[in-house]
């Protein structure tokens, strides 16, 4: 699974006219299915989400949790982090999982998210989606549980 979080002050996603999720402290997570992502995955992830520490202690070092600052998570599928573009102009997306697998993949991590007592909301599954977004820091970290 590849997972790309922001610290955010605030973030939210549109679907037409429409907000359909909006948190403030948080973490914006894009997330892409890739083969051979589990259910033991989403676990990992949710794991990491809950406890990595990237929110500013009094200091303003980043020693903070999710947990810690009671934040909230903005979660978005993002098929397009797998996107290779070693060769040609037009990147490859054959490396992602299937949107079938990908989509229950998505929304397990979801459920697991939900039982660290987080708060969470998210876009829609496969269909487009407009993200404003306040990037805290700015802080941006890719990760790769594959």
């Amino acid at each position: 699974m590849l997972v790309n979080i922001q610290r955010v002050s605030s973030a939210s996603v549109q679907v037409g006219e429409n907000t359909i999720g909006s948190i403030g402290l948080g973490l914006l997570t894009l997330v892409c299915a890739m083969p051979g992502d589990t259910n033991n995955t989403c676990e990992k992830v949710a794991e990491k989400l809950s406890k990595i520490r990237v929110f500013n202690d009094s200091f303003g070092k980043m020693n903070r949790s999710l947990l810690d600052v009671k934040g909230s998570v903005l979660m978005v599928s993002q098929f397009t982090l797998a996107a290779n573009t070693k060769s040609g102009s037009r990147p490859d997306f054959s490396k992602a999982m299937c949107p079938a697998e990908a989509k229950k993949i998505f929304y397990e991590l979801v459920e697991q998210i939900k039982n660290k007592d987080i708060k969470i909301k998210t876009g829609i599954f496969g269909i487009h989606m407009k993200l404003k977004i306040v990037n805290d820091g700015p802080v941006t970290i890719p990760m790769n549980f594959s």
